[in-house]
């Protein structure tokens, strides 16, 4: 079995947590923002954004489609800092752990570019990665297979010596099918567990 040689993080839900549902539940009310997910396509705009396009131009968009739901959309963009995490501690110093050891550390994430930018201001780990790629910065978005190559022609390793945690079945599936090592990620033990059986310790 190949050694691994870097390790590729999935963010949201892996190093930071992403429940747009619960953020409005707190906010607006359960009742209510059952409603507006049901009217309003905000995954399918977020989507979007993470695709490329501005956030701020997608609420303004979405706004004028659902004048009703005015407010309620310009919540996910006035208060997007809010709706991303908590930081998942653990995972984090999982990350810091394998860079203080030499092992390359990549995220590779559904993210918008500007986004992407808001939540560097909020954590500093997101520094910490020796590359990034961030979907809304590259115009394309997991599972599409063209990610992945991106990653492959910009790393010096082979897919083999790449292991990639995401907590998403369909993410992984694609890394797995072109010989990327995976772990579907359910909590850090787990990725604890994943990593002491390549061998590395953190």
């Amino acid at each position: 079995m190949a050694p691994v040689k870097a390790v590729v993080f999935d963010i949201g839900n892996v190093l930071l947590g992403w429940q747009p549902e619960a953020f409005f539940d707190r906010t607006i009310g359960a009742e209510r923002r059952a409603a507006l997910f049901a009217e309003v396509d905000l995954h399918g705009m977020n989507l979007a954004v993470d695709k490329g396009t501005r956030l701020d131009e997608s609420i303004m968009a979405l706004r004028a489609a659902h004048p009703d739901w005015a407010d309620e959309i310009q919540i996910w963009q006035d208060r997007w800092h809010e709706m991303l995490g908590p930081v998942l501690t653990e995972s984090v110093e999982i990350l810091r752990a394998l860079r203080a050891a030499g092992m390359p550390v990549y995220a590779l994430s559904n993210f918008g570019a500007d986004t992407f930018e808001i939540a560097r201001q909020h954590h500093a780990f997101l520094d910490e990665f020796d590359l990034r790629f961030i979907s809304g910065q590259l115009g394309v978005v997991k599972p599409d297979p063209r990610v992945y190559s991106i990653v492959e022609n910009a790393t010096p390793f082979a897919p083999e010596a790449l292991l990639f945690t995401d907590d998403n079945t369909a993410n992984i599936a694609m890394a797995a099918s072109r010989g990327w090592k995976t772990h579907l990620f359910t909590g850090p033990a787990g990725l604890k567990d994943a990593l002491h059986s390549y061998a590395i310790e953190v």
